[in-house]
């Protein structure tokens, strides 16, 4: 079983307001770190619905539940933008609390096989759901100079993104880019020299903004929060940790509308980030930001 730290777990814990007997959806299971602290604080009586599109993540969170009542969690393989289609196929009108634990994991990070990451060297892939067609190596290859510009430029906020994109497409048509570490190679000749002071790899804001890209993210965050209030009793709590400003702009901006249309109350006025310890302990909590609002429930 993969040993995963999950992040701003003690705030999670508190803002989800839980109690015996709530039902509860994680809705980036991951490795169920998140998941098994939840359990421990609404069970007996309580459900933990668990969604994940990540067949190795759910499998690590199989085993992570394990000591816990089978009838306590289901687990269901589903992007969470379908979380009122997952609800519903199990027979659930409207749940207590929501969380969403946004990104990628340090399982998917460190795989070799996946392609997530920059310093251990993989296939292009990045999928999170491997049955999904669209993957790293089509982006890459195929799309054209302006599209993987925008891209780059739009989802990984690069302000060299002209420039990487014209060093792929170059590379491109000498060889097919097929590696993490062909691409991040790439992209450290192109601007490698003007990243020497910041603290990043050059290929960092790129990698994320393909990722982004092959798993439609941002729009599957639109779409998941759209659908909260429809599937929310009254008074349920939404936790939303982000690990980047486009993900938490979206969460920002959607959170206010309903706070203005007076269905929901902002719980957190600015984002909760980790303390000085916590980052000490887990470096990747270092850039997550969690916001938290409680909604009104939508009459029947």
């Amino acid at each position: 079983m993969f040993e995963h730290t999950p992040v701003l777990e003690d705030e999670i814990i508190k803002h989800l307001r839980l109690h015996r007997g709530a039902t509860i959806v994680d809705a980036t299971l991951g490795c169920g770190g998140h998941a098994a602290r939840i359990l421990e604080k609404i069970t007996p009586g309580g459900l933990l619905i668990g969604i994940d599109h990540d067949d190795e993540a759910i499998l690590n969170a199989k085993a992570k539940l394990k000591p816990f009542n089978a009838g306590s969690y289901k687990i269901i393989k589903a992007n969470f933008r379908d979380i009122d289609v997952v609800l519903r196929r199990i027979n659930i009108d409207k749940v207590d609390s929501v969380l969403f634990d946004l990104g990628v994991s340090s399982l998917q990070l460190e795989s070799p096989t996946r392609g997530f990451g920059i310093k251990v060297n993989g296939p292009l892939d990045m999928r999170m759901d491997n049955a999904s067609q669209l993957h790293a190596f089509w982006v890459i290859n195929k799309y054209p100079r302006q599209r993987l510009e925008d891209i780059i430029r739009n989802y990984g906020e690069e302000r060299y993104a002209r420039k990487i994109a014209r060093y792929i497409t170059d590379e491109r048509v000498k060889s097919t880019i097929s590696t993490t570490s062909q691409l991040a190679g790439i992209i450290e000749r192109a601007v490698g020299y003007r990243y020497k002071r910041l603290k990043i790899h050059p290929a960092t804001r790129t990698f994320q903004a393909i990722r982004i890209e092959v798993n439609d993210e941002l729009n599957a965050l639109r779409d998941a929060l759209g659908k909260l209030p429809k599937i929310l009793n009254n008074g349920a709590r939404v936790c939303v940790i982000s690990f980047h400003s486009l993900e938490d702009r979206i969460v920002k901006i959607l959170f206010r509308e309903y706070s203005k249309k007076q269905i929901a109350l902002l719980i957190t006025k600015k984002p909760i980030t980790a303390s000085h310890m916590e980052i000490l302990k887990n470096p990747r909590a270092r850039s997550a930001k969690l916001r938290v609002a409680e909604f009104k429930g939508e009459e029947k």
